[in-house]
């Protein structure tokens, strides 16, 4: 008490609570062995500097949040470190900490984003002239250099050509197709990569360790391919968590963070629009609007379920790798093999056209359920190779239509109008009986290529396709714009 009555007699204000750095500066890389998922940019500077073959202006490229402007201040940090330059600034000199606090009177940072005219380059030519005043180099530092006017890149053109040795130019940049091819090649380019998911949840979980925070792994494999890509997207949403709950970040908390949806409820979702379940896909849409789900992470969710089913119907190794729950690679691998390519790829079609539509709705789940309406309708229906065996089969009918018992239509019903177009040789017609001594269509197909019939051959690979072969006999079926007299030529090649 007495300490007390003492300090407020004296006037002696109270300590303040250290302010708080959001993770993404707090761990802002300080050199380049600090950089994640940027190894080459890394070897290639590291070899740059140890042979002292530097470039005088170097160009950064990227999507946002992959360290452009972090690399471009860690480059100032190592020409400008008293060990001279290296590709280990030390961090504790007086110039690699005035140029971390952004005091150092040498290195210039400027937004162009907001200083694009031409009195600013102006004011950067004007400098160039002088001598550095305590560093071994004047680096200025231009973020955003695209948006600078068309006059102010002319006005940087013959400084950037020809400047001092003193000087260094560190451009980044997000578009860079903006930036003038002139100014392009007076630059070493890099192009700054998006760091891998597994790269990002390594180093997400080295920070949750460093703050003292528990956390799922799965919830960190969600932020980190939340991120895109992007660390500091990657921190920001960390931090976020964190705010959300500073004990332990759970799996179900990040995913009601982001608006995401349980992948099991997607890989339902997805599993009864397939078998045409017209009732179970409402329901569940229902259940994914009433629990909070963003009507476009639903549809980006089916996009990307997608798109995995497809590489894993394609390369079954793909299931392998993916970074999935056993369970959920499992179930996602059975799923694949019962779906054909035309079915995945017809599916992608439809959820990518329904991307727009439900970005601009003026109610975003209506679009959504309109747009799982149409995959319903279409889920089983025939590929037009099955169309065309049902015809050959003769078990296709002349009309009708309808909802199965499912709720969804099944497709069978299909006019012979609908396919019209789409010219098919009669089985067992006399020009079709084609006789030669092959083993298998295959091996007809190169023998025209043997008897230099080049063009025969073509216009076989592109209109005809194998309907039934036997020894001696090939039939097939013609594509649409196929020549009239393919058939007989096949037979008269053959025969010969």
């Amino acid at each position: 008490m007495a300490k007390k009555a003492a300090s407020e007699k004296e006037g002696v204000a109270p300590e303040k609570p250290a302010e708080y750095r959001v993770l993404a500066r707090k761990y802002r890389p300080q050199n380049f062995a600090e950089l994640k998922g940027q190894d080459a940019l890394v070897r290639t500077l590291t070899n740059a500097i140890n042979s002292g073959r530097l470039a005088h202006a170097f160009m950064l490229t990227g999507v946002r949040g992959v360290g452009k402007t972090t690399t471009a201040r860690i480059i100032a940090r190592a020409l400008n470190c008293e060990k001279g330059p290296t590709v280990n600034p030390c961090g504790v000199c007086d110039q690699c900490r005035a140029i971390a606090e952004d005091r150092h009177v040498d290195v210039l940072e400027m937004d162009a984003a907001s200083r694009n005219g031409v009195d600013e380059i102006r004011e950067i030519i004007d400098s160039v002239q002088y001598a550095p005043v305590s560093g071994r180099y004047k680096i200025f530092i231009l973020d955003e250099v695209h948006m600078l006017s068309k006059a102010a890149f002319n006005a940087l053109l013959k400084t950037l050509e020809e400047p001092p040795e003193h000087v260094k130019f560190v451009f980044a940049t997000t578009e860079i197709r903006k930036v003038p091819v002139t100014v392009l090649s007076r630059c070493q380019r890099f192009d700054l990569r998006r760091i891998d998911a597994d790269v990002l949840e390594k180093y997400f979980g080295e920070i949750l360790a460093k703050e003292k925070v528990e956390a799922e792994q799965g919830a960190v494999a969600l932020i980190a391919r939340a991120a895109d890509g992007s660390a500091r997207d990657g921190l920001s949403l960390l931090d976020q968590a964190i705010s959300r709950e500073p004990q332990k970040i759970t799996e179900e908390q990040v995913r009601g963070m982001l608006g995401l949806v349980d992948r099991s409820i997607t890989l339902d979702l997805f599993e009864t629009v397939m078998k045409g379940d017209s009732p179970a896909s409402m329901t569940l849409l229902d259940s994914l609007y009433k629990s909070g789900a963003d009507a476009l992470m639903v549809l980006q969710d089916l996009l990307d379920l997608t798109h995995y089913l497809t590489k894993v119907r394609v390369a079954p190794d793909v299931a392998k790798n993916a970074a999935l729950p056993e369970a959920e690679r499992v179930r996602g691998l059975e799923l694949a093999q019962s779906l054909s390519i035309p079915a995945l790829t017809r599916t992608w079609q439809m959820l990518l056209k329904g991307v727009p539509e439900v970005q601009h709705a003026f109610n975003p789940q209506l679009a959504l359920e309109m747009v799982i309406i149409r995959l319903l309708y279409v889920s089983d229906q025939p590929t037009p190779g099955d169309i065309l065996k049902q015809l050959q089969d003769g078990s296709v009918a002349s009309a009708g239509g309808g909802l199965p018992s499912g709720g969804a239509p099944r497709g069978t019903t299909i006019m012979r109008r609908n396919v019209a177009a789409v010219a098919v040789a009669e089985l067992g017609a006399p020009e079709q009986a084609v006789t030669a001594q092959v083993n298998d269509f295959a091996s007809a197909v190169a023998l025209f290529g043997q008897h230099k019939e080049a063009i025969l051959k073509t216009q076989i690979m592109n209109f005809a396709h194998l309907v039934k072969f036997e020894p001696g006999h090939i039939s097939v079926r013609l594509a649409a714009g196929a020549p009239q007299n393919l058939i007989g030529q096949m037979s008269d090649k053959l025969s010969q």
